[in-house]
């Protein structure tokens, strides 16, 4: 179940950034044939945001939407999106009337007469403590514009702060086996509070698939060149805030754990699946073979304790110095 959206949806689901922009060019054949793949193979939920590619991604989850004959509410299948990023990331901007604006555009974009479940993009720190904001977002469902709504958070504070709220359905935030600290606070206190929890960047922007090397190139348009740093956005967002070179050596540390027959990738979606207040992980995927063996996840055994330990070890070791204390 999702949190307070009432809404069963399976543990792998997909995140749709990549099909906006920010990875390189997806063209929209690959896009929709993404989508159709992971819907074949039992994916149910799909993570998006306005802001990714300018309302691209929504265009297109739109135009799935509409090949399967399904107008209004979505149906089996629940579709989340995120708000605010395209406007300057100030408090000020999280208002009723461009929630409204917002939510209309995003409601366009898909095809819907009401959105299955709107979050906040990763908000300033003052928008999590104001009772307008909050107040704002109640009104979008009382009025049936939006079925639920919920926040995408960069820190673990945040996370807190908004599980406090009592009508939040959902949290996002980055769990990863290079992000560990939401398994201290975050985790348990969703978990007692039913709000469900969107797991992001479970592939470290892709370091956990273990296909990447020292001497790989990322194209200029992809974030993993322009954003290493931080220069475009939260840097957490990008390899987790991880040094690509440290995430490396992490890397190959963790291959001999993997059970064989399994990809690292798999690995690494059943390391987040295996955290029990997760609802949902929501890796991305720039084509079919991608979405089918994200899918595939779900069907793996759970880790030994042992194999979690380890991959705690490994964290402690080179990861925690790095990315425990920012986020």
């Amino acid at each position: 179940m999702l949190g307070r959206t009432g809404r069963k949806v399976g543990v792998i689901g997909l995140g749709a950034w990549q099909l906006g922009g920010d990875w390189g060019q997806v063209d929209e054949r690959d896009a929709l044939n993404t989508l159709s793949t992971a819907l074949e193979s039992g994916v149910n939920f799909i993570d998006t945001a306005d802001e990714y590619g300018d309302g691209r991604s929504e265009r297109i989850i739109g135009a799935l939407l509409r090949s399967h004959g399904q107008t209004g509410h979505t149906g089996e299948l629940t579709v989340g999106t995120k708000m605010g990023r395209r406007a300057a990331q100030i408090p000020e901007n999280y208002n009723a009337a461009n929630f409204r604006a917002w939510t209309d555009r995003s409601r366009r974009n898909l095809g819907v007469e009401r959105l299955d479940l709107v979050q906040l993009h990763c908000p300033p720190d003052p928008v999590y403590a104001s009772d307008e904001v909050f107040d704002a977002l109640d009104a979008l469902v009382e009025d049936g514009t939006v079925a639920a709504y919920g926040v995408s958070v960069r820190t673990c504070e945040q996370a807190l702060t908004a599980i406090r709220r009592p009508h939040l359905a959902t949290i996002q935030i980055v769990l990863n086996a290079f992000r560990l600290k939401p398994l201290e606070q975050v985790l348990p206190a969703a978990a007692k509070a039913g709000v469900g929890v969107i797991a992001r960047v479970p592939l470290a922007s892709g370091l956990l698939s273990g296909r990447y090397t020292a001497k790989t190139v990322f194209g200029a348009d992809d974030h993993r060149t322009y954003n290493r740093r931080g220069e475009s956005f939260d840097v957490g967002e990008t390899f987790s805030g991880v040094d690509y070179a440290t995430g490396l050596e992490a890397v190959e540390r963790l291959r001999p754990l993997v059970p064989e027959g399994v990809t690292l990738a798999q690995f690494a979606l059943r390391w987040v699946i295996d955290q029990e207040a997760v609802s949902v992980v929501i890796p991305g995927a720039r084509n079919a073979e991608q979405a089918r063996a994200n899918a595939s996840a779900a069907a793996l055994a759970p880790l030994a304790p042992d194999t979690h330990r380890a991959v705690r070890d490994i964290y402690d070791e080179l990861i925690r110095p790095q990315v425990h204390h920012q986020w």
